[in-house]
C-alpha cells in the first residue's frame, strides 16, 4: 500500500485497513473509558472502590456507563483534521499541521459552547455532533496550547515543558496514514504534539506512538512494528528516554506473568514515555484485548492516558472484532466513532473519486469543507 490512490487498494486491502481503523479509534476509547474513571487512583484506592480485582469492567462516570474523555474528543478531531487536509489539498494549501491545529481549535470551541453553532458552516459535521460538547475536565495545557490563534511548532512549541502523555493520546490516526512513509508519519505526530505539549519527550513519544500503529495497519507484528519506531527515533535528537521506555518495555515482557507493579515501573513518573512504553508492555503481554486493557489501568500511574494508548494498539492489531462487544455496546459516541472511521478509510483509499480532477462529491465537501 504506498499510495492512497483507490487504484491500488483491492477490496480484501479496503476491508482489513477499514478494520484496522475501526479498530484503532474504538479500541482507544474503549481504554480510555475503562481507565478514565480511576485516573489519579493508586492501585489500593481502586481496589478499595472495585474490589482486588481492580477495574474489570467498564463502571459509571459522567452520569453512565462508558464516558470518554477529553482523549477520544481530540483524537476523533484528529482523524476530522487529517481528511479535511486531504480534501484540501486539491486547493494547493498542504500543510497537515495547521489544518491540525485549526481542527484542534474546533475541538476547544466544543469546550467553550454550550452546542452547536449553526451559523460556522464551514465546521463540518464532526463539529455538530452534540455529545461532543461535554466537557471532560481537559487540562490546562490543552487549554492554554489551543487557547488562540498562535500555532505551536518545533521552533516555537506551546508549554514547553510540558511532557505527559496528552499529545500521544490523541496520535494514533497519525499512524492510520498507510500511504505515507513512516518517517514522514512520525514528523507529523511530532509537529502537532507541540501544538500543546511542547516538551521533546511528548512530541517524540508521540511520533513513535503513530509510527507503531503504522506498522500495526500495514499488519507488522507489534514487536516489529516497535523495532520500527526504534529505528526511527534512533535519527532525532533526545530521542533517549523514549527510546530506553521501549527497550524497557520489551524487556519486561521477559520478566515474568504480568503484574500491576511491573506496570507501575514501567510507567515511572507518568511522563509520555513511560506510559507509552507501559501501553506496549501491556498490548504484548496481553491475552486478549480485555485482559491486556485490564493491565493498562489497575496500578499507580496514569490509567485514562494509559489505557487509552494500548486500546489503540490492541485495535490496530487486531481490527475492531477483536474488542469486547460487551463494552462496546455501552462506548458513548460509538455511532460517532464508526462514522467517522469510515470516512477515513474511505477518503484514505478513494479520495481521488471523492474530490478530484474528474469533480468532487458535494456531499462530501459539506461534511469536510475545504475553507
Amino acid at each position: 500500500m504506498g499510495a492512497t490512490s483507490g487504484a491500488v487498494w483491492g477490496r480484501a486491502e479496503q476491508q482489513d485497513f477499514r478494520s484496522r481503523v475501526r479498530g484503532t479509534l474504538l479500541g482507544a476509547a474503549v481504554g480510555d473509558a475503562l481507565g478514565s474513571p480511576v485516573d489519579g487512583l493508586g492501585l489500593a484506592a481502586i481496589r478499595e472502590a472495585y474490589g482486588p480485582e481492580g477495574v474489570a469492567d467498564l463502571v459509571p462516570a459522567q452520569g453512565r456507563r462508558g464516558a470518554v474523555s477529553h482523549r477520544t474528543q481530540l483524537t476523533l478531531f484528529t482523524v476530522d483534521g487529517l481528511i479535511r487536509a486531504q480534501v484540501r489539498r486539491d486547493t494547493g494549501a498542504w500543510h497537515p499541521p495547521t489544518d491540525l491545529h485549526r481542527a484542534y481549535r474546533r475541538w476547544l470551541a466544543t469546550q467553550r459552547d454550550w452546542g452547536p453553532d449553526e451559523r460556522r458552516k464551514d465546521d463540518g459535521w464532526l463539529a455538530r455532533e452534540e455529545w461532543l460538547y461535554a466537557r471532560r475536565e481537559p487540562p490546562r495545557a490543552l487549554l492554554l496550547g489551543l487557547g488562540d490563534e498562535t500555532m505551536g511548532t518545533l521552533q516555537a512549541p506551546r508549554n514547553p515543558a510540558e511532557d505527559g502523555p496528552e499529545a500521544a493520546a490523541r496520535s494514533a490516526p497519525f499512524g492510520l496514514l498507510v500511504g505515507w512513509e513512516p518517517q514522514l508519519v512520525v514528523q507529523l505526530a511530532v509537529e502537532c504534539a507541540a501544538h500543546t505539549h511542547g516538551h521533546p519527550v511528548a512530541g517524540l513519544a508521540a511520533g513513535a506512538y503513530a509510527a507503531i500503529v503504522h506498522g500495526l495497519a500495514r499488519s507488522q507484528s507489534l514487536d516489529g512494528a516497535v523495532q520500527q519506531a526504534l529505528a526511527l527515533l534512533a535519527a532525532r535528537p533526545g530521542h533517549r528516554p523514549v527510546s530506553d521506555a521501549l527497550q524497557h518495555a520489551l524487556g519486561a515482557v521477559r520478566q515474568g506473568l504480568p503484574t500491576p507493579a511491573r506496570v507501575t515501573e514501567l510507567l515511572g513518573d507518568g511522563t509520555a514515555a513511560g506510559v507509552l512504553g507501559a501501553a506496549v508492555y501491556c498490548a504484548l503481554v496481553g491475552e486478549d484485548v480485555r485482559h491486556g486493557l485490564r493491565l493498562a489501568v489497575n496500578h499507580d500511574g496514569p490509567s485514562g492516558p494509559a489505557g487509552a494508548l494500548t486500546g489503540g494498539l490492541l485495535g490496530a492489531l487486531h481490527g475492531e472484532t477483536a474488542l469486547p462487544p460487551a463494552w462496546l455496546a455501552e462506548l458513548e459516541g460509538r455511532p460517532t466513532l464508526l462514522e467517522l472511521a469510515d470516512d477515513f478509510a474511505m477518503e484514505m483509499t478513494q479520495g481521488p473519486a471523492l474530490h478530484g480532477p474528474m469533480g468532487a462529491s458535494p456531499g462530501w465537501l459539506a461534511r469536510y469543507p475545504r475553507a
